[in-house]
């Protein structure tokens, strides 16, 4: 594993520096890893979600890939991108399927369920969420990217700690009180 991870990085590299060559080449080595995390936010979906996984790894590699002006790293930084990417992905679902079943942007906010993402009865709580997430990243940005990965990339509490590059106990520290804070705003929200 320490050999592809030095692999990845080598082909970042290489793409920063405009190597279009090297995403044919890093693909192999990241697609599982990808796929892993797509198939973990998309387990929390209902039945026959039309949204697959496959898609969401595609759209978010060919975001992250294709034409990005982001200087990779290294793997964890890719990584990182990549679960903000899918995020990314999984939000522009729930914002066309919402204009088309709710009537647009007006719609009520309403509680979040944490192990669910992005089924056509909760649309609106997913929109609630990212707004929640953009206003801690405001106060907190690490809090709000510990969530992210968390939460939309479906990363364990070692997982998040490799890529942000701190200890196990922060990330856990982090993310209890992040989801305090949020549980509070995403309450706060349905009481309007």
């Amino acid at each position: 594993m320490p050999e592809a991870r030095g692999e990845v990085t080598m082909l970042l590299a290489q793409l920063r520096a405009g190597e279009q060559d090297a995403a044919a080449q890093l693909i192999p080595l990241v697609y599982d890893e990808l796929r892993r995390i797509a198939d973990a936010q998309m387990r929390r979906e209902r039945a026959g979600h039309t949204l697959q996984p496959t898609a969401v790894v595609h759209e978010a590699y060919m975001r992250l890939v294709g034409g990005s002006e982001v200087e990779w790293q290294n793997r964890a930084h890719f990584m990182g991108f990549a679960a903000r990417t899918m995020r990314q992905v999984l939000l522009d679902y729930a914002r066309q399927r919402h204009a088309g079943k709710r009537g647009g942007e007006g719609a009520q906010k309403i509680e979040i369920d944490a192990e669910r993402l992005v089924s056509d009865d909760r649309l609106e709580e997913v929109l609630a969420l990212d707004e929640v997430l953009d206003r801690l990243a405001a106060m907190d940005p690490q809090q709000a990217r510990i969530v992210e990965l968390r939460f939309f990339a479906g990363l364990n509490v070692e997982e998040t700690a490799e890529v942000m590059g701190i200890s196990d106990t922060s990330v856990k520290r982090e993310w209890r009180s992040a989801k305090a804070w949020m549980d509070q705003q995403l309450s706060t929200n349905k009481s309007r």
